[in-house]
């Protein structure tokens, strides 16, 4: 499988990097270190000396600079050694680690995989709503073993929560929502909303509505390549119109791909503190509230999946598809697109068996 390099992938929620560690995590199959200066700011580096190779991840922060744990040799953030121990000190040309440009916003640590002339941070989708200076924000990981793009049509086609998870996140409407499909260049958003719908106990509580009214419900979904995701989800009661909100709760969801068949998923709830002091206790408690759906349901569903598809390619399967595939199926083909944009191979995949 080929990945789209030339974007920003979530790489960590801020607080993974603490000041003197030296965090290791694989990324698009690459085995990445990550590290603070004496500033704070985080770097990434190829997590592997070019002597013997070892990780330096298990060596040792120095200042601004990564100590290998194997004969001492010393990189600083550009990858660059700069100090040998050895015999007169001279430094080898080729003692040069590959280092990613990485931008910490968002409560979130972005990397940049592919050409460093590229990395511009402005690419990095819109997810203020993660701002800790403005918002409560309460963030989760999981560790999938699945592919990611099964993790993103997880989120994009919101029919399954109806029967995956009845007695939390669904409702018996969502199978008769109305969906529709916009897409602004890259970016890709799909609409649903039910009537005269019923939810869970969970879900009346979080929304603040009386328990067992008939409610209007609405779930929009943005997606940025690669696989970044903002949940926009609420109700009224039903007849109401749709009110905006802006101390509403959102729900991003950031997946990164670990290999061809793992990923490593962020998600989160957030609330504007404009809000109120109540505002971290609800986000606290909806992101609680979510971990059973998302660890028994989803994750165990997923991980059937990726092992029931094992490494066939998705297209080649020629999956049936339904009305509620269509946000995701847009995705994919133009997710397939930018990839086979990216390789040079001018034709994107699935792009027969999708029809």
């Amino acid at each position: 499988m080929a990945f789209l390099r030339n974007c920003w992938y979530v790489a960590a929620w801020d607080h993974e990097v603490g000041k003197d560690d030296l965090f290791r995590r694989t990324l698009l199959s690459e085995p990445l270190m990550f590290f603070r200066d004496t500033a704070g700011v985080p770097h990434a580096l190829l997590d592997r000396c070019p002597h013997r190779f070892a990780p330096l991840s298990k060596g040792t922060h120095k200042g601004d600079c990564v100590k290998c744990p194997y004969h001492g040799l010393e990189f600083d953030a550009t990858g660059a050694c700069v100090h040998n121990p050895h015999g007169n000190g001279v430094i080898p040309k080729a003692a040069i680690v590959r280092a990613y440009p990485t931008v910490e916003r968002y409560s979130v640590i972005w990397v940049w995989m592919g050409d460093v002339g590229k990395a511009d941070p402005a690419l990095i989708p819109d997810f203020s709503c993660m701002d800790p200076a403005t918002n409560h924000v309460g963030k989760r990981y999981l560790h999938a073993h699945a592919n990611y793009v099964l993790e993103t049509d997880n989120i994009l086609d919101l029919s399954h929560i109806e029967f995956l998870h009845p007695g939390t996140l669904g409702s018996p409407g969502v199978k008769d929502a109305v969906t529709r499909v916009e897409q602004q260049g890259n970016q890709v958003t799909i609409h649903r909303s039910t009537v005269n719908d019923h939810m869970s106990p969970f879900l009346y509580d979080a929304m603040g509505l009386p328990q067992g009214i008939a409610v209007d419900r609405w779930f929009d979904v943005r997606w940025n390549a690669p696989a970044c995701m903002l949940l926009d989800a609420g109700a009224t009661p039903t007849g109401e119109p749709r009110r905006h909100n802006p101390g509403a709760p959102m729900f991003p969801h950031l997946f990164s791909p670990e290999t061809e068949s793992s990923t490593h998923y962020w998600y989160a709830t957030t609330m504007a503190r404009s809000a109120g002091p109540h505002g971290e206790a609800v986000v606290e408690s909806i992101v609680a509230g979510a971990r059973q759906p998302f660890e028994q349901e989803d994750l165990p569903m997923l991980e059937a999946q990726q092992a029931a598809i094992g490494d066939r390619d998705f297209w080649s399967m020629h999956p049936v598809l339904l009305a509620s595939d269509a946000g995701a199926i847009r995705a994919r083909r133009l997710l397939d697109k930018l990839i086979a944009d990216e390789c040079g191979t001018g034709k994107r995949a699935g792009s027969v068996a999708a029809g």
